[in-house]
């Protein structure tokens, strides 16, 4: 058997082949080390294993996929969690930005964009990443994703900057007192998916009267052509595409494909997870 895991900030996904070619699906919580500690992995993986391995079949291989995988010391409560189900399995990490550039271009060339929770990219070529500008989290950068939308509009929010119809609308849907933005954002586990949560409202009120979401919206888009993928190696016409990876991504399609234009980008492929084209790239 082998197991294949994407971990992200929010969730991950998860796949085992066993001897007979069945494919089984988990999903879990997300493991991302700079989020969660020790015990949050073993409970994590203590919940993935019986579903993806029911029949206690020896476990040969680990494909382990992930974000914020960046030391030894990082991988090592992952390593932990994983070996006390699998103790004799070769265990493979690698990041979550190679996930994405696998899944969607195998062994190729393109411009890799993750669009979740989080975001990051890379110019992928010949199997390899070749350069990567890094995204700097949820603080510093990560233009282009669900936090970093949540939090363009939760710092208008707490400064009472938002315009009338679009604060009464919030208020329609959400109590959020300024304490529990606070207590979320800077003493709990978990602030990026927080603020990520505000996502899907804005992007269901994305055409209210007063443009403000929209705009919201495009701005966020345009930071990550501006100060990520238009600063790969491209020129219209190059043959050089680029793919997104991401459930915000894909939900925002549109709105990407639209500040893409602006700076000679070619979209190719939205894909929500990498983890089933994870599956056919190791062959299985």
């Amino acid at each position: 058997m082998i197991i294949i895991a994407d971990g992200g900030a929010t969730k991950t996904a998860w796949r085992s082949v066993d001897k007979d070619g069945v494919v089984r699906s988990a999903d879990t919580l997300g493991m991302n080390p700079s989020t969660y500690g020790a015990d949050h992995f073993h409970t994590t993986v203590g919940q993935a294993m019986p579903v993806l391995n029911p029949d206690g079949e020896h476990v040969d291989k680990i494909y382990f996929y992930g974000a914020g995988l960046v030391t030894t010391a990082s991988v090592a409560p992952i390593r932990d969690a994983l070996q006390k189900w699998c103790p004799d399995a070769f265990i493979d990490f690698r990041s979550d930005l190679l996930a994405a550039a696998r899944a969607l271009f195998g062994d190729g060339e393109g411009i890799v964009a993750i669009m979740g929770t989080g975001s990051n990219s890379c110019l992928y070529r010949d199997g390899k990443i070749m350069q990567n500008y890094k995204s700097g989290g949820y603080i510093l950068g990560d233009d282009g994703s669900a936090a970093a939308l949540g939090k363009a509009f939760m710092s208008d929010y707490v400064r009472s900057l938002l315009p009338l119809e679009v604060d009464l609308l919030f208020h329609k849907e959400y109590e959020m007192p300024y304490q529990v933005v606070v207590e979320n954002v800077y003493r709990k586990p978990g602030a990026a998916a927080f603020l990520g949560s505000f996502a899907p409202f804005i992007l269901k009120n994305i055409n209210e009267p007063t443009g403000y979401f929209r705009s919201l919206v495009e701005g966020c888009m345009d930071s990550f052509m501006k100060y990520a993928l238009a600063r790969y190696p491209h020129k219209s016409g190059d043959g050089i595409k680029v793919g997104v990876i991401g459930s915000f991504g894909c939900a925002c399609e549109e709105y990407v494909r639209e500040a893409g234009k602006r700076y000679g980008l070619e979209f190719e492929t939205f894909l929500t997870s990498p983890i089933d084209e994870l599956v056919r790239y190791h062959g299985v």
